[in-house]
Order: C-alpha cells, then sequence, then structure tokens
C-alpha cells in the first residue's frame, strides 16, 4: 500500500501526495517587529495627497512592520469659531478652495465645490462606520471602506456624512451597508470611534496625516504632514536601526489594479517611478485592453478594472 497519503487542506479531498517526500522549507522570513499608526480622518485632504506615497510604502516595506490605521476626529460638527485657523479655515465654504490647491498641488484630484452647496457636517459618521467594519470583519476591509469613502468625496464631490452614500458604499464591500450604518450610529459606535481618539491622544498627534513608527524598545520616529515616499523609508530604517533595507518587488499594475479596482494616474506614476507622459504607453504595456477602462476627471487620467 502507498502510505503517501494526504488530505488537501482546501478542497478536502484525500489522496496521494504530490511533489517530493522531503523537502527544504525557509521558516526565517522576518518577524514584523515594527508597529505603524496612521493617524487619520476620512476628510483629509493632505491624507487623500499621500495615498500614492503611502500604498507604494505599504508594498515595498509592509514586511517590516504591523500597520494600523487610527481614526483622529477632524471635524466632530462646525461651530461659530475657527476650525482651522492655520489654514483660515473658519466654516465648510472655506475648505473648498483649501481642498482644491491640495488637489492641483498633489495631483490627487479634489472637487470640493460640495463644501459650499451640500457640505460634509462632521467627519464622525463615516468615521464610525470604519470602526464598525474594522470591529465585524477586519482592518483591510474597513481600509478599503476608508479608501471608496475619499474616492467619492475629494474626487467624485459626493457627501460622505450621508447615511445613505455611507450604505452604498459598505454595500459594495459586499456587507450589509444598512446594519453597519445603524450600528456605526448607536452609542457603540462612538465608543469605538473614542478608543481610536484615546490612543491617538496618548501618540502624541495633533495633526493630520500623522505617521508614528515604533519598535520593540519603544522608541519610535513620528511623521507629520504628507512627505516624500524617501523619507517614510528613511524613518522606518531609524527605527529598524539598520542602514539598508530589502524592499519587495513592486507588484504587476495588473495585480494592483486587480486589488485597488481604481488608480488615478497620480498613484501609478508614483508606484513605478513614471513621468506623467509615460503613463498611457506603460498601462497599454501593461494591461489588456479588455481589463481596464480609462477615464477622466478634473484633468487627471484614472483606471478602472
Amino acid at each position: 500500500m502507498n502510505n503517501n497519503m494526504i488530505c488537501d487542506l482546501e478542497t478536502g479531498v484525500c489522496g496521494t501526495a504530490g511533489g517530493e517526500e522531503m523537502e527544504m522549507v525557509d521558516f526565517t522570513a522576518p518577524k514584523k517587529s515594527i508597529e505603524v499608526y496612521y493617524v487619520t480622518d476620512p476628510i483629509c485632504s493632505h491624507c487623500w495627497a499621500i495615498e500614492p506615497v503611502l500604498r507604494r510604502f505599504k508594498e515595498q516595506y509592509g514586511h517590516y512592520f504591523n500597520f494600523h490605521s487610527v481614526m483622529g476626529g477632524l471635524l466632530e460638527k462646525w461651530g461659530d469659531g475657527p476650525v482651522d485657523p492655520a489654514n483660515g479655515i473658519y466654516g465648510p465654504a472655506d475648505v473648498a478652495p483649501h481642498w482644491r490647491e491640495v488637489g492641483v498641488h498633489s495631483r490627487m484630484p479634489i472637487d470640493g465645490s460640495l463644501m459650499i452647496d451640500n457640505p460634509v457636517q462632521s467627519s464622525f459618521p463615516p468615521s464610525r462606520v470604519y470602526k464598525v467594519i474594522q470591529k465585524h470583519y477586519n482592518d483591510a476591509l474597513a481600509y478599503e471602506y476608508l479608501r471608496r469613502a475619499r474616492e467619492a468625496l475629494f474626487a467624485f464631490n459626493q457627501n460622505i456624512s450621508d447615511p445613505s452614500l455611507m450604505i452604498k458604499i459598505v454595500n459594495r464591500l459586499g456587507i450589509d451597508g444598512e446594519a453597519i450604518v445603524k450600528e456605526a450610529e448607536q452609542p457603540a459606535g462612538q465608543q469605538l470611534l473614542n478608543e481610536d481618539f484615546g490612543l491617538a491622544r496618548s501618540l502624541g498627534v495633533r495633526g493630520f496625516p500623522t505617521i508614528i513608527m515604533i519598535n520593540e524598545e519603544n522608541k519610535g520616529v513620528k511623521i507629520v504632514g504628507g512627505r516624500p515616499f524617501e523619507y517614510y523609508v528613511d524613518g522606518l530604517k531609524q527605527v529598524l536601526n539598520m542602514e539598508e533595507l530589502q524592499p519587495k518587488p513592486l507588484p504587476s499594475l495588473s495585480s494592483l489594479l486587480e486589488k485597488e479596482k481604481l488608480l488615478f494616474s497620480k498613484e501609478i506614476e508614483v508606484m513605478y517611478d513614471l513621468e506623467q507622459s509615460d503613463i498611457n504607453a506603460f498601462v497599454e504595456q501593461e494591461l489588456s485592453q479588455d481589463r481596464y477602462e480609462k477615464k477622466e476627471i478634473l484633468g487627471e487620467s484614472y483606471f478602472t478594472k
């Protein structure tokens, strides 16, 4: 009788084992010894602006760290006083020109006109939805929700504090939007958010985006505001006390678009070190024509699967 039998963990089918009877296995993949906290908010325009850099940092160096997004609570509500006097923001209408400026500078498109016509009244509702998805599912799905909410707000000019839009965005993730948004509106949803606020305070965060990298000795690096890609890599070297790091190979554009669903031109440029003028040729070379659509908004190209 052949003793070389095995039951496949995925299919449940049992049969003769394939492959070598004895093989060397490498368990030396480095343990992630760094915790990276990204303190952010769904309506933070500078957080939207650093998406291209942050994505590449996670893709190439994510094997060194555990990544945590922390909701910071940028806007509970509009009041009579200034919200962000440093940027000249006293009311929602002041946000529109500030956002447009960030959009033009970063080339991550921002319309912003809804802040005049139909302003977001608070960033807490979409933040609570993020936390409820994280609680019931996982960090990755919550982060995808955050991305879809930002696309809706900044590029497509939609009010992401509107419950009907939040439900629609969550439904597109393949989960029950109505149940998630309903739970987020309960006191327990706010309690989850308060826990993030407490963590942000304990990390000494005063603005967004802030990225904090902490090593096993509880020492760390804090990077405030949007910075070039190299800045985050240097921060990681410092906190690891290493002169050189081993980046992972860049993903193919095909697999990246499969994962992300939508990529703006700037995001592809940053990921692959391309000039804007090279984008069309690069995309045509990397993707078959029936696998993507190219569209344009606010003068910027974007690609969807």
